[in-house]
């Protein structure tokens, strides 16, 4: 078992929270405007991506201080809702965010052509979302005395 790195979990933080920032002039968008401008669509993707990802970098971290990160590891979705079930995050939180994690893989893998509308709806339910997921975890180290 290790203990609760508060830098890594404050520059996992930050990185979420700026990104969600640099997503909210795009929250607002109909697809039409969103789709005029390829390089913005990318960027929203990589956004998207670079948020989830660094949420599992943390659920795996704190599983991991919890002795349970070996049985989820590989796992992504299971990553949120394992933290749900260990009470870290609101379970209903939690399975919520779970299922941004087939998005990330659908971005990243590009397993089949990527839905602009279903990126456009993401950037809100990311910001509503990983909004609370990040004050979650903040209550969590602020509980740890980090």
């Amino acid at each position: 078992m290790t203990e609760l790195d508060a830098g890594l979990v404050r520059r996992k933080l930050a990185v979420i929270v700026r990104n969600l920032a640099e997503l909210a002039p795009v929250e607002g968008f109909s697809l039409a405007e969103y789709r005029r401008d390829r390089l913005r669509q990318k960027g929203v993707e990589r956004l998207l991506q670079e948020t989830v990802e660094a949420a599992v970098d943390l659920n795996l971290h704190l599983l991991r201080i919890r002795g349970e990160a070996a049985a989820v590891a590989t796992d992504y979705f299971t990553s949120f809702t394992e933290l749900g079930r260990q009470g870290v995050i609101p379970a209903a939180l939690a399975e919520q965010l779970a299922p941004s994690a087939g998005l990330r893989n659908r971005l990243v893998h590009q397993y089949d052509e990527i839905d602009d509308a279903v990126v456009l709806r993401a950037v809100g339910e990311a910001r509503r979302l990983f909004t609370a997921y990040v004050a979650a975890i903040e209550r969590l180290v602020t509980a740890e005395g980090r």
